[in-house]
């Protein structure tokens, strides 16, 4: 889109009252190769583009969009906007754009442009994972992909922003059942980057496919787990989805400002023991959910939220941070033109202690050590979870026993921090993609192993 058609719409809106204008165009490329039992099952590719218009009036927001990138739809899209809110106020003043800042999210150096590499560039990875996974005759099935983005973003606002970004993701995932009469158990692993297929070319595929395969396989001859409440060692990279699930999203000035958190109003107050320390940092190079600039063209940054167990910070967003009277923290995001910004988490982790796994597990009489966990779910409101463990193994007497499946790890997030203990040192991140109201975006969890001295844990 030309500059002098950004400007035009965003008088537009102006005039019709808004205090807040914006603009965001979108061209995303993306491309998907999967393969299941020795064969490649589905490719597909996809060009998105289009345009979203958002009004502010104060902190109400008004959204629409298009594929439709002529003068005269766009102009259509801002009217009907203003026609759903009567007019109020004075017009804010439209301010002279500042030179058009580029950026690019991910690094150019050695950088494989999966738009020109194309679908036959994974075939060969695809298949090797399939090769190393069938480990025993008792691996019934394996499903592998490769996803890729391309993603160039312009966006403009009336406060004289102009801003575009380029940005790439490649992810490589693997899903291993093992199977014995009639039982069934499966072990998943899915690293993603900030980039190219240079990403692949570093990737040890044959080493995570085989260890999903040998952890399924110990998993299938394991007894089910015995519930309770007990402490619970949690193993580090994807054991942090529990904190993003059931601590991040309530920490979003998305739920503070609408009181449907349960860290609302407790800036400042300790929440978690003094060994814990919680960051959001979207400035993490390569990193699955980094970003140079977020969705509504803030610089994106490192973000303290919680610092030896005292609430420092939130995730804000333009309207949040209006809200709740707060700095921006470069957190708006949305996956895609067909969604308004609303602030979400980039890559958020407990931040690594001093301790080792060694002593957490020496620390524990009897227990449960989840060495990773799998999926969930979580009401943000609340903070209540409700997350599978993919691999766990009995704690008794101190020392690490026997492997054991079936277990949940069941709480309150905001209740869980207090009990963290100990933070180890063996700090990892993983990546994912996090849902929420504006649509699924690429995120990364992580962790140490930390120590949760009780939390209840359900069995068969």
């Amino acid at each position: 889109m030309h500059s002098d058609l950004a400007k035009k719409i965003m008088d537009f809106c102006l005039d019709a009252g808004a205090s807040f204008a914006e603009i965001y165009e979108e061209e995303t490329r993306k491309s998907y190769l999967s393969l299941k039992d020795n064969a490649i099952e589905g490719a597909s590719a996809s060009i998105i583009y289009g345009i979203g218009i958002r009004m502010l009036y104060g902190t109400e927001v008004l959204y629409g969009f298009t594929s439709d990138s002529s003068e005269d739809v766009l102009l259509s899209i801002a009217k009907n906007l203003s026609l759903t809110r009567a007019q109020t106020g004075e017009r804010a003043k439209m301010s002279d754009y500042s030179p058009m800042r580029s950026y690019t999210s991910f690094s150019k150096d050695c950088f494989k442009d999966p738009c020109i590499l194309g679908q036959s560039y994974k075939k060969d990875f695809l298949f090797a994972a399939n090769s190393a996974a069938r480990i025993n005759s008792k691996i019934v099935q394996l499903e592998a992909s490769i996803a890729d983005s391309v993603q160039n973003i312009n966006i403009w606002n009336s406060e004289g922003l102009q801003v575009s970004d380029n940005r790439a993701r490649t992810r490589f995932s693997v899903n291993v059942t093992a199977g014995e009469g009639s039982e069934r158990t499966s072990s998943h692993e899915a690293p993603g980057a900030l980039g190219g297929f240079e990403f692949l070319d570093d990737l040890p595929i044959k080493e995570l496919s085989a260890s999903c395969a040998e952890r399924a396989l110990r998993m299938l001859s394991a007894p089910y787990v015995k519930g309770g409440q007990m402490p619970v060692i949690m193993g580090n990279a994807f054991g942090g989805v529990i904190f993003h699930e059931a601590c991040g999203h309530p920490l979003e000035t998305e739920a503070v400002r609408r009181q449907a958190s349960p860290f609302c109003g407790k800036l400042g107050e300790q929440v978690a023991q003094p060994v814990l320390t919680a960051i959001d940092d979207g400035t993490l190079s390569g990193v699955w959910g980094s970003l140079a600039v977020d969705d509504e063209g803030m610089p994106t940054q490192r973000t303290v939220l919680i610092e030896n167990g005292i609430l420092k910070n939130f995730l804000s967003d333009r309207v949040g941070a209006k809200e709740l009277n707060l700095p921006l923290t470069g957190s708006a995001r949305r996956e895609s033109y067909k969604y308004a910004p609303v602030s979400r988490m980039r890559n958020t982790f407990i931040a690594p202690g001093d301790s080792d796994l060694e002593q957490m597990i020496a620390s524990a009489d009897n227990g449960l050590y989840a060495a990773k966990m799998a999926g969930g779910s979580v009401n943000p409101a609340t903070g209540e979870f409700n997350f599978a463990v993919e691999e766990g193994y009995e704690i008794k007497n101190g020392k690490l026993g026997d492997a054991v499946r079936g277990a949940t790890l069941i709480g309150l997030g905001h209740e869980i921090l207090p009990k963290i203990s100990m933070v180890g040192n063996d700090f990892e991140l993983a990546a994912g993609m996090c849902g929420a109201s504006s649509g699924h975006i690429p995120v990364t969890v992580g962790q140490p192993s930390i120590k949760v001295d009780s939390i209840l844990v359900g069995g068969r």
